[in-house]
């Protein structure tokens, strides 16, 4: 079983359940970034709302899947994160703040909307200078 990755516009997000296998997690990650390249989003949702731990695996999931994701010129953010998983995440020395991070999907979906059109406004900017 697949997990769905669903399209807003110009971000993907998914979403991770507390039963999710180590096979799936690693699924995903494939996913997401063939999703990436295919649709040409900007940006990644993902949702650990559900989860309410993570062991190691899925922290270096987690952490390499934003990494990647940011090598292929996505932003990303995680969602959801609950005390105890960020404690777990820090324990860990995962590095995942590399992406971004809000409290809720609707608070993510913002951060990605206001990044976009910040980067939009550097655009212009930089054009505007070299004219």
């Amino acid at each position: 079983m697949r997990i769905p990755i669903l399209a807003l516009g110009d971000i993907l997000l998914t979403s991770l359940q507390p039963d999710i296998t180590d096979e799936h997690a690693a699924m995903l990650q494939t996913d997401i970034l063939e999703r990436l390249k295919q649709s040409h989003a900007r940006g990644v949702i993902l949702d650990i709302t559900a989860l309410d731990i993570v062991d190691s695996y899925m922290a270096r999931i987690l952490s390499e899947t934003v990494q990647m994701a940011q090598l292929m010129g996505g932003d990303v953010v995680i969602t959801g994160m609950n005390p105890m998983v960020a404690l777990t995440l820090v324990e860990m020395g995962r590095e995942l703040m590399r992406g971004m991070a809000a409290l809720t999907l609707e608070q993510g979906v913002e951060k990605l909307r206001e990044r976009f059109a910040g980067m939009a406004g550097d655009d212009t900017k930089d054009f505007a200078d070299a004219g």
